[in-house]
């Protein structure tokens, strides 16, 4: 008697292990988008560009309303970030230019999630001492009055050339670097900045950012550098 032949063929058995890996990839998934948090602004930002997508400026919104009813989307406050980083690239641009026009050199920098304003030494501060000299207090205070209502994590880092010190007070120039940048914290202290929000670091001379093969490269690597956290 012949065999009658299946209508079907039987899938291959490797079919049964890689659907077996699906099924776990999907439930791995789904535990990661239940224990997820929302982000209010990435939400807002993909309902604009869908809506705008669309050619349209209203949602429609269902839940515990008239079927059909139009809710206005307010696109105002949106991107509350990417506009808080513009302010503060303007505010810091504006003060890199008040400073340089005192003869106190400085420029900005973007490192990551940290925007830097680096302000030259040698108008602040006399050589081999911690102390800033009394007409660049003023100087400090305003820069501390310019970012304090940004109420942004802040640390103020201290810089020294290669030149080598060894004093009774600093040993060496981590030890300078640390204190300068302690001294201007503590002005800022002063100047109302929320202390929870400061911290100092001395870099030494580890961490230049011109040759030290010329007077002016060594004057560029002598700086304070305020590194404001833009994502606190």
């Amino acid at each position: 008697m012949k065999k009658k032949e299946e209508e079907c063929k039987k899938p291959p058995a490797w079919l049964t292990s890689f659907g077996d890996l699906m099924s776990l990839l999907l439930t791995f998934f789904i535990l990661l988008y239940s224990m997820s948090i929302i982000s209010l602004e990435k939400f807002f930002q993909a309902l604009r560009g869908l809506v705008a997508a669309f050619g349209g400026s209203k949602v429609v919104y269902q839940d515990n309303a008239p079927v059909g009813t139009n809710v206005p989307l307010n696109m105002e406050n949106m991107y509350p970030r990417l506009k808080k980083f513009k302010k503060l690239k303007k505010e810091i641009k504006e003060l890199e230019r008040e400073l340089n026009s005192k003869g106190i050199k400085s420029d900005y920098a973007v490192m990551g999630m940290c925007m830097k304003l680096r302000v030259n030494t040698d108008k602040l501060f006399p050589p081999g001492s911690e102390k800033p000299y009394p007409q660049a207090v003023p100087v400090l205070y305003q820069i501390c009055s310019r970012l304090k209502p940004f109420s942004l994590p802040l640390i103020i880092e201290g810089h020294t050339d290669s030149r080598p010190i060894n004093t009774e007070r600093f040993p060496t120039n981590w030890e300078l670097s640390a204190a300068r940048a302690v001294s201007v914290l503590r002005l800022f202290e002063e100047c109302g900045y929320p202390q929870e929000l400061l911290a100092a670091a001395g870099y030494g001379q580890y961490r230049p950012i011109a040759a030290e093969d010329s007077p002016m490269g060594r004057e560029m690597n002598r700086r304070i550098e305020f590194c404001i956290k833009l994502n606190p």
